[in-house]
């Protein structure tokens, strides 16, 4: 399949989605990020790679290191995660303090915010210097050294993250937070704002594209079972109160970020990552969403 051919043919069509959607700038440091800025890379279990545009600029990856901490954290406590985090669609926007409280300090899943939270809590539990080890291993699986956080973006969450602050202090009224408070956020601010390119995160994804299996080093990251598993999740709670109809119009495991990447697999076969920094109102990529639907529809890949 000519897959270079086919991603000229969606950007030109998803281009038309620039300027309709808004920029996260509810985190300060984002809201300067050029709108027009578009990237994919698509990268398949063969080692083969396709690109267009700014695919090998990096930008704050957001909620997609929430899949990179859970597949952490699954790997350290195994089935007893579930034990605090459910694994259900939130149906609910990826903030809700509402769903936490009717749940009592459950939260829906791991990729709301709350459920990446306690998340975050474990690797706390496990290593000794948390953020050096989300950064280590982020870079084993993307096969690049050159990923970072972004301290200005960091700062940045850190001074205006009152509804994160609220969320976790909620989480330890209910004893599902067992570490102080202010390290769990600095550790959450601090995953949220690793810089990475397209590129990087299709790398990097290709271990889920390939049941845990690392693509380069031939090491079993997560079990079969495992990788199946955060699959399944992505794939109904990746994209938050949009994640049915994300199913329904693309069919690929995925996860989005309010920094404008979205990143999702075919298994056994790519992954694909996507960056434009607009957003629709769910906080999604609105040419992202564009670019993932056409790909599936024109290369008629999917999971189902």
């Amino acid at each position: 399949m000519d897959y270079q051919k086919i991603i000229h043919q969606i950007a030109e069509e998803a281009k038309k989605e620039l300027g309709k959607g808004k920029i996260a700038n509810y985190i300060p440091a984002l809201a300067n990020i050029p709108s027009d800025k578009f990237g994919i890379a698509i990268e398949t279990i063969k080692g083969e790679r396709y690109s267009f545009g700014d695919y090998d600029e990096p930008f704050s990856i957001q909620s997609i290191s929430k899949v990179f901490t859970l597949m952490m954290a699954f790997t350290k406590e195994n089935t007893k995660l579930w034990q605090r985090v459910d694994v259900e669609p939130s149906g609910n926007p990826f903030n809700s303090l509402v769903q936490l409280e009717f749940e009592a300090g459950i939260p829906r899943n791991p990729f709301i915010n709350a459920g990446a939270l306690v998340v975050t809590d474990i690797l706390l539990d496990h290593y000794a210097s948390p953020k050096a080890s989300i950064l280590d291993y982020v870079r084993r699986l993307s096969g690049s050294d050159d990923v970072y956080f972004d301290y200005e973006v960091a700062a940045s969450e850190r001074e205006f993250g009152y509804t994160n602050t609220a969320l976790v202090n909620f989480l330890k009224s209910h004893k599902n937070i067992h570490n102080h408070i202010d390290k769990v956020l600095d550790v959450y601010f601090h995953q949220c704002s690793i810089r990475m390119s397209c590129q990087q995160l299709a790398h990097a994804f290709l271990t889920l594209a390939n049941h845990g299996v690392h693509p380069d080093t031939k090491e079993q990251i997560l079990s079969r079972s495992q990788a199946k598993r955060i699959n399944a999740i992505m794939l109904t709670c990746g994209f938050y109160d949009q994640a049915g109809e994300f199913a329904f119009c693309v069919g690929m495991p995925g996860k989005s970020g309010v920094g404008g990447g979205i990143v999702a697999v075919i298994p056994e076969e790519l992954a694909i990552a996507v960056w434009s920094p607009e957003l629709n109102e769910h906080g999604n990529s609105k040419a992202g969403i564009s670019v993932l639907e056409q790909f599936t529809t024109l290369t008629g890949l999917s999971i189902f």
